[in-house]
């Protein structure tokens, strides 16, 4: 047995061992630093980010995460400068392109949550023909969020519950969280388990907002381009050693586990 294939054995023991979440959002952040550090321009970053994002939807799909989320193109990076922007939608096509076939065959379901309606209209034809190709997959749902923004995402809802309640098919005495959430654009996606950020930075930059709830944070040094599946497992690994409380105390979550167990 080569290296390779031994460091690989181990990371699955080491893996079977874990209480792995159901649903993981990544902020991927640390394209442009990484490129930096290189000598290049940002835009070279992007397009190394695109292998680890390969690499994280193959740890998911193979560690049976029910939901991976990536944050690729948030409301407010349209501020950044127009050769980046330009390089950012190239890829989101590229990988349009390259990847929906690929997905398919791996059983991968593809979702696009944001606000399509600023893309131009060949980018949303893909969106469409990529999500309508690959909707009855079950391995794994990948949700890319583009042009996503969470304060977005919960005025969309309001929208929504308005605009019924206008109508008369909903009385606004029946809207609480769980109708709420039924109006989400992850409606129907397990409950946000872990939110990972690459990078360095220590906060969640408009992500998911409603979701994160009670989301477990883990915010690590290494950036985008260098997250492969040993720095997801690491994630994986804080995430399972946490309690989850939910609102409970320490004891009363021991109790209801060893109910269970």
């Amino acid at each position: 047995m080569s290296r390779s294939q031994t460091d690989e054995a181990t990371l699955d023991e080491r893996l079977a061992l874990l209480n792995m979440p159901r649903h993981v959002a990544i902020i991927m952040d640390g394209n442009g630093r990484w490129a930096k550090k290189k000598g290049k321009i940002r835009t070279f970053g992007h397009r190394a980010g695109v292998e680890s994002v390969r690499a994280a939807v193959r740890f998911a799909r193979k560690n049976a995460i029910q939901s991976l989320t990536l944050f690729a193109f948030s409301s407010e990076n349209w501020k950044r400068p127009e050769e980046e922007v330009s390089v950012l939608m190239d890829l989101f096509n590229l990988v349009l392109n390259s990847e929906a076939k690929r997905l398919n065959k791996n059983g991968v379901r593809l979702k696009v949550l944001g606000d399509t309606s600023r893309f131009d209209r060949k980018l949303v034809d893909k969106i469409n023909k990529a999500e309508a190709m690959t909707a009855d997959n079950k391995e794994l749902v990948l949700n890319i969020a583009a042009n996503y923004g969470g304060r977005w995402d919960i005025v969309n809802a309001a929208r929504q519950l308005a605009d019924k309640v206008s109508d008369g098919s909903l009385n606004a005495n029946q809207i609480d969280e769980a109708v709420f959430d039924q109006h989400m654009s992850t409606q129907g996606l397990p409950e946000l388990d872990l939110l990972i950020r690459t990078g360095g930075e220590h906060r969640i930059s408009n992500f998911l907002l409603w979701q994160c709830a009670y989301a477990e944070l883990y915010f690590t040094d290494v950036l985008w381009p260098d997250f492969d599946e040993e720095a997801f497992y690491l994630a994986v690994k804080d995430y399972s050693e946490r309690q989850r409380r939910f609102g409970l105390i320490g004891e009363q979550v021991e109790t209801t586990e060893v109910a269970n167990s």
